[in-house]
């Protein structure tokens, strides 16, 4: 009977920049890739990756720019940048075709990927990776080009102001808690922990680098994106909260782009991985183990 422990870490280069991913064995089993969102970490995943690591080899990264990962030199960040690494880190460890489960901006990535590379991904279950931000956009996209030019040196000026620092590790788990209030104590805990760095006079910041907050990053057009989602051949599982602002992806017709999809609604907010628990991770079960 197989040992199961916590999970190992480890590094691969992509675009000259050391990134960091966590692997929970299982390497027999079918490959299973977790992917986070924006200023999250992939310890993020650590009970979905409990709940499926005997019955798949899950892998889940830090994205550039978040947690364990190094940070872009230049602080330039784009959603194909990601989409690289995605692709560096199935091609390094051999691991198409993978199944992929991926959150926020981690789902924008997968979702991507997926329509870059159809025949390296088996199935993907995509968690609002598809609302709000591209919404966000098109509003960005449809500005005259000065306009988008100048907003994006403002907003970078503005992030490049220092990180905020808490005095202690308490201090950022309350700062964690108010901005999450649907969470668990147990949950915005264990989150803070790993997403906390010590500084040398002994404060404490977010691991993520302010710039990846940078909306110009994750410019693509609607077409671009619309011509992806239609490229994926899988079948893919749209998911989102109903107290989150993401839209239904069937009413704001995102759903019906995609050749083989289904959808699922959750009473929860944008993490609904973690208010939903176990609901997500029965059905995410269902939807892998299908055909």
């Amino acid at each position: 009977m197989t040992d199961f422990v916590g999970p190992t870490s480890h590094s691969f280069v992509s675009q000259r920049t050391r990134l960091h991913y966590l692997d929970w064995g299982n390497h027999e089993a079918p490959p299973l890739i977790l992917v986070h969102g924006g200023q999250d970490h992939a310890r993020t995943w650590d009970w979905t990756a409990e709940a499926m690591r005997r019955d798949y080899h899950v892998i889940a990264p830090d994205l550039r720019g978040h947690g364990d990962s190094e940070w872009s030199s230049d602080g330039s960040y784009g959603i194909l940048s990601w989409v690289f690494d995605l692709a560096q880190l199935i091609d390094d460890l051999g691991l198409a075709p993978v199944n992929i489960v991926a959150h926020s901006l981690g789902g924008a990535i997968s979702l991507r990927y997926t329509g870059l590379f159809p025949d390296k991904v088996r199935k993907l279950v995509s968690i609002e990776g598809s609302g709000a931000v591209p919404r966000k956009i098109h509003e960005y996209m449809s500005a005259p080009v000065e306009e988008r030019l100048t907003r994006w040196i403002a907003e970078r000026r503005r992030l490049a102001k220092p990180s905020y620092r808490y005095p202690d590790v308490p201090s950022a788990i309350a700062r964690m808690r108010e901005a999450n209030p649907t969470l668990t104590a147990e949950q915005v805990r264990h989150l803070a922990l790993h997403a906390v760095r010590r500084n040398e006079d002994g404060t404490f910041s977010w691991k993520y680098d302010r710039y990846t907050r940078n909306l110009a990053s994750f410019a693509l057009s609607d077409a671009d994106s619309i011509r992806l989602w239609q490229q994926i051949e899988c079948p893919v599982l749209l998911c989102w909260g109903n107290k989150s602002w993401v839209d239904d992806p069937n009413s704001d017709g995102t759903a019906r782009h995609f050749r083989d999809v289904r959808t699922a609604e959750f009473d929860a907010g944008h993490w609904l991985h973690h208010d939903c628990f176990d609901d997500f991770v029965a059905l995410v079960r269902r939807f892998l183990a299908e055909g």
